[in-house]
């Protein structure tokens, strides 16, 4: 037996819980009102696009579409990162597209095909969704890994400098920098990780359930897809910053301001 539905008119009364943070936000003065309501009706508008469209996508169960579908996700995440990070667009577009594709599709096409043996790599039952939940997580990394990384470099560009002129090489300088900004963006996987199952049921595990699936399947899908997570934030975070080196910095090894949002 699968999920109970929800009707329309049920979810919309739903929504009325909302007054809450909003009231207590007004209360506050907390000045985010207005990107709240935007953040929710954007949030509405796009999960009904998608919820409609992936109907269609499920249906047909095209490779083709599955993997356009995957390649608009990536799309919109990189354009993400790069706008959350303060890049300059035309600079690091490829560099970090190439960084995702990598993090997703390494995780994704293991897990589907080594893992759970399905005949087709691309059917859209299991790639959209695990390669969702894989971007996402990846998005999140990327944006605390490479901004880290960069901030921290013009924080400490008269240490990185120094590095410079006592011969060491731009790979050589930077790691020191590498090493926190992966540090930083992995640290959230792995708490997520050492408190899974005690502090909260997550989202893969809930869904599987609700399914109508064995609670131990279950379990074991959550297991495999932390490992896919963890292991698609680690090959994004890291080829995302060694990538864009190319684009970020001068011959000379400086830190090239203009690839940076002014």
């Amino acid at each position: 037996m699968g999920a109970v539905d929800i009707s329309i008119a049920g979810l919309a009364i739903y929504y009325s819980l909302l007054i809450i943070p909003l009231g207590a936000m007004l209360w506050l003065r907390v000045p985010m009102v207005g990107k709240t309501l935007i953040a929710i009706l954007r949030m509405t508008l796009q999960l009904a696009f998608v919820g409609l469209y992936l109907q269609v996508v499920f249906r047909i169960n095209s490779s083709w579409l599955n993997s356009l579908w995957l390649v608009v996700m990536v799309t919109v995440a990189d354009l993400s990162i790069i706008r959350g990070c303060g890049l300059k667009l035309t600079r690091f577009v490829l560099p970090l597209f190439a960084a995702l594709v990598g993090g997703t599709a390494v995780p994704l096409l293991v897990f589907v095909g080594p893992l759970l043996k399905r005949p087709g790599l691309m059917e859209a039952q299991y790639v959209i969704p695990i390669g969702g939940m894989i971007l996402g997580n990846c998005l999140r990394a990327d944006i605390i890994g490479i901004k880290h990384f960069y901030e921290s470099l013009q924080r400490g560009e008269k240490v990185y400098l120094l590095s410079l002129s006592q011969g060491a090489r731009i790979k050589e300088a930077i790691l020191p920098y590498l090493r926190n900004a992966c540090e930083a963006a992995l640290m959230p996987t792995v708490a997520t990780m050492a408190t899974i199952g005690l502090v909260a049921l997550p989202g893969m595990m809930t869904g599987v359930i609700l399914g109508g699936t064995n609670p131990v399947t279950a379990i074991k899908y959550q297991m495999a897809i932390m490992v896919a997570i963890f292991t698609g934030t680690a090959i994004t975070v890291l080829l995302g910053i060694l990538l864009t080196i190319r684009t970020s910095f001068t011959p000379y090894g400086v830190l090239d301001s203009r690839s940076f949002s002014k």
